[in-house]
């Protein structure tokens, strides 16, 4: 059980701290508006994650292998609205020192979305709860003890990424440097989500 649960732990770390456009944008909403206003944005990147861990236990991932068509209209769907969350920390105000931690940030309702209309995650779930299911006496049991893990490792890792961003919050803040690091986080949401499209990492 107890190497069991190292595996789990460490494939799901990778899966889930790894960086991509949904750590990126967290990273991203840290250093523009602060851990606090950015909660609620990691808060609806949580929901959208066990949306995903539900849709790999009823079998979402095997729709997608069943209709490819459908995994693509929704990877384009996801990648359109990442590209919108890109634009919306691209672009948004400039603070002053006084008032960094007032920048509109992604909310709730973005950051579910963005996890819902993630394929890969669904696919990365898949994975792991074929792979790394928890032995334990009953299957009920097996799936919601992992689902538990994940869910806190997931917990973990995106708060570091929220964390993170937070560090260099007083450089979005600068004069001089603000709109071009705001702009150089929005393309590294975007290079980030077409580097998870290419047909090599599908």
């Amino acid at each position: 059980m107890t190497e069991s649960l190292i595996a789990l732990v460490i494939a799901a770390s990778v899966l889930l701290g790894s960086p991509g456009p949904a750590t990126l944008s967290l990273a991203a909403v840290g250093a523009t508006a602060g851990v606090a206003r950015g909660l609620p944005y990691l808060a609806g990147i949580l929901v959208g994650l066990a949306c995903g861990m539900a849709g790999a236990v009823v079998g979402v991932a095997a729709i997608f292998v069943q209709w490819p068509q459908a995994k693509i209209v929704v990877q384009l769907l996801g990648a359109l609205y990442l590209a919108y969350i890109a634009y919306r920390i691209a672009f948004a105000p400039i603070t002053s020192a006084s008032n960094a931690g007032e920048t509109a940030a992604p909310g709730f309702r973005d950051g579910v979305v963005l996890n819902i209309l993630n394929p890969k995650l669904y696919a990365g779930f898949f994975v792991l709860f074929s792979q790394f299911l928890l032995p334990l006496p009953n299957p009920a049991a097996q799936y919601a003890t992992t689902a538990a893990v994940m869910f806190v490792i997931g917990v973990i890792v995106d708060s570091i990424w929220l964390g993170i961003g937070s560090t260099v919050q007083a450089l979005f803040a600068h004069p001089r440097y603000a709109r071009g690091i705001r702009v150089l986080f929005g393309l590294s949401i975007i290079v980030a989500t077409v580097w998870a499209l290419l047909p090599q990492n599908g």
